[in-house]
């Protein structure tokens, strides 16, 4: 009889993957806005690069695939897979063995990837901006899904614990855990996954990237205080005030 996985399922979360043609420009466009560099170590071949802000850690992979990836690190993931069984959960990947390095992927009911690896693949390193970056606080990971009902009950059994639905600044469903909070939102606001940064005056923020020239667009139904910058590997970074 196997003993029971301990939760939560994943792991601990190591990174927000992007898949990019150009890791070096990829690398620069966060650095820009206040992000560091952490060490990373030689598990993958293609290019890969990781910038942080303190708290959200991005990879950024030069290869093809889904973009965002959300990348979680388990120990023993081989003697886990009989544990995502049981949770409902269709592995599309398993890579185990002593000779390589092992992994699991999956993809939510709504084609959101998800993967698994057995270790870490950079080395943690105090953020090096003064100023934090140019962003705000980061917030969460916005999905967009269909169903929030849905959605809830396959994330929860995962290691994320639903709050209230919240109709502001746009109807979502926040979901919290111990190292990242998800959110979900309905399609009409985005069609793609969002990278969500607050900050008390997100105007002031706004009006400096503005001036330094970055590119933001407005979101009329967001108000005045909102903003979204594209961003590498097709996941725009929403800018929004914090919340009441």
């Amino acid at each position: 009889m196997r003993a029971p996985a301990p939760l939560p399922l994943l792991g601990t979360f190591h990174e927000v993957s992007l898949a990019v043609e150009d890791a070096r420009a990829a690398v620069e466009f966060y650095e820009d806005l206040g992000f560091s560099q952490a060490t990373t170590g030689d598990t993958f071949a293609h290019p890969y690069g990781v910038l942080t802000d303190g708290r959200l850690f991005i990879g950024v992979h030069q290869r093809a695939g889904p973009s965002p990836v959300l990348t979680f690190v388990r120990r023993g993931i081989a003697q886990s897979v009989p544990a995502f069984a049981d949770a409902g959960v269709e592995l599309e990947r398993v890579r185990t063995g002593e000779e390589v390095f092992n992994e699991l992927a999956f993809r939510d009911p709504f084609g959101h990837a998800v993967t698994l690896l057995e270790a870490r693949t950079y080395f943690s390193a105090a953020h090096q901006a003064r100023e934090g970056s140019q962003c705000g606080d980061f917030a969460e990971v916005s999905l967009p899904v269909s169903d929030f009902a849905t959605a809830q009950s396959f994330w929860e059994p995962l290691g994320f614990v639903a709050a209230g639905e919240a109709e502001s600044p746009y109807p979502h469903l926040p979901l919290t855990s111990d190292h990242l909070d998800l959110s979900f939102h309905r399609p009409r606001l985005s069609e793609r996954a969002l990278l969500v940064f607050r900050d008390r005056d997100m105007p002031a923020r706004i009006a400096k990237l503005r001036e330094r020239g970055v590119s933001l667009r407005a979101l009329p139904a967001l108000g005045a205080a909102a903003a979204l910058l594209e961003g590498p590997g097709d996941v725009p970074l929403l800018l929004l005030p914090d919340a009441d």
